[in-house]
């Protein structure tokens, strides 16, 4: 069979995260054919996925159909599959199901995904957040902490129900521990008849000397007494040696908990491997300046799965402008590619960063502009409002936020799926057999 000299270029782009989006739209005009593959059917915005595993957002909030953000580029197509594989020799990858997909130009936008650093096992019992389905496994637990709690009689295991250990000081860790505070001093606090919310004791585990490790050392200490001031302790030099079904060891200390989340690490997508590229120890691809990967100027990693630095040798951070701004820049170069012009290197433009801590606490490093409390959460209540894909999603986190803000309730505190292997796990015994199984 004979190619088609005078089809288009075809570009395939792997995830439609940050990354993958901002270059298929970038390509909108280009004289390309466009394929978007991702193994879910939305985009996700992830910043503000702790807010749906704390009830403060629902799903559909912070979500969109890939194809109906799409569905007016004439140039691109949105196939619902696992890419499995990626032949860069032969420009072909394949789907899960064995289909093949040649491409001409191909750019890799697949992420992370949790890294427990060698203890995988720990996954079962604290679950980290990436996906809708780790947010509302979160929801689902946090809210059963308060349930078991205000069945249980016994007061050490009472206790356990309402504490909750954080582990990682990033702004998922920051945020997650923030929110919890808030939750069960705020939300819950009415709720209940045999115990009070507001006692429940929220402990942030980090390993380092201080949280938000990104940050300047001034916005870090400030963002510590923020979290202190909800109730939070904060745990620095700290690290997790052991986790399962009824606490966290750090060292010789011993914390009883029943819920335990994971901000700890990440990893980057195992199909970075299958590409033949040299990549770092968290399994990132190691690029070129212009985001293209050794000796297939045709193939472009970006977001949270390349491993690039910037002028200085600091290394680009993985957050969603620094992926927005790898899209759009991949796109561009394919366009100069097609047009027969040399391809130019990515300069990351950093133009802050925010956490969140909780209602009205936050800390905003914009470089020589640094905010914390109130200014720096409507910073960034606008900032994410802004980045939020699609009208009905900004105007229905406003209408939940502003719910929330004024009436001190949480509109999406619903625990939903299968509760009775946590109803189960409520009458385990603390022995040995039992953690082990």
């Amino acid at each position: 069979m004979t190619a088609n000299t005078n089809a288009p270029p075809h570009v395939v782009i792997i995830g439609g995260g940050f990354g993958g989006l901002y270059a298929a739209r970038t390509l909108r005009r280009a004289p390309v054919r466009l394929t978007l593959v991702d193994r879910r059917n939305h985009h996700l915005f992830q910043p503000l996925l702790y807010q749906v595993a704390t009830a403060d957002l629902n799903p559909s909030d912070i979500a969109a159909p890939i194809r109906r953000i799409l569905r007016k580029q004439a140039n691109a197509t949105v196939l619902l599959a696992e890419v499995t594989a990626i032949d860069a020799p032969s420009r072909r990858i394949t789907l899960d199901d064995g289909e093949s997909i040649a491409y001409d130009y191909l750019i890799v936008a697949t992420g992370a995904t949790h890294s427990y650093f060698g203890q995988d096992e720990w996954a079962r019992h604290a679950p980290g957040l990436k996906t809708i389905e780790d947010a509302l496994e979160i929801r689902r637990r946090v809210l059963y902490a308060f349930e078991a709690a205000e069945r249980e009689d016994d007061e050490a295991a009472r206790r356990a129900w309402l504490n909750f250990v954080v582990v990682g000081g990033g702004p998922t860790g920051v945020e997650l521990a923030g929110a919890i505070a808030d939750l069960a001093r705020r939300s819950l606090v009415r709720d209940f008849r045999k115990i009070d919310p507001s006692i429940a004791h929220v402990v942030l585990v980090e390993a380092a000397d201080r949280i938000l490790g990104a940050f300047s050392p001034e916005l870090s200490e400030k963002a510590k007494l923020q979290l202190e001031g909800l109730g939070v302790e904060v745990r620095l030099k700290a690290k997790v040696t052991a986790i399962d079904d009824h606490g966290v060891t750090l060292g010789p200390d011993r914390l009883a908990a029943r819920t335990v989340l994971w901000g700890a690490g990440v990893q980057a997508s195992p199909l970075a491997r299958s590409l033949g590229a040299p990549l770092d120890r968290a399994g990132r691809v190691k690029v070129n300046r212009d985001l293209t990967i050794p000796d297939h100027p045709e193939v472009t990693v970006i977001g949270d799965l390349a491993a690039v630095e910037q002028d200085g040798g600091k290394p680009v951070p993985g957050v969603a402008p620094a992926a927005m701004q790898g899209g759009r820049h991949a796109a561009r170069n394919i366009e100069r590619a097609i047009a027969g012009r040399p391809l130019e290197p990515f300069r990351y433009v950093d133009k802050g960063s925010l956490a969140t801590i909780g209602r009205a606490a936050a800390v905003a490093d914009f470089g020589k502009v640094k905010l914390t409390g109130l200014l720096a959460w409507l910073a960034w209540l606008f900032i994410h409002v802004l980045f939020l894909i699609g009208f009905r999603n900004r105007f229905g986190v406003l209408m939940s936020w502003g719910y929330a803000y004024l009436m001190a309730h949480k509109g999406a505190a619903l625990i939903t799926g299968d509760v009775a292997p946590l109803e189960q796990r409520r009458h385990t015994e603390a022995t040995p057999e039992a953690v082990k199984s």
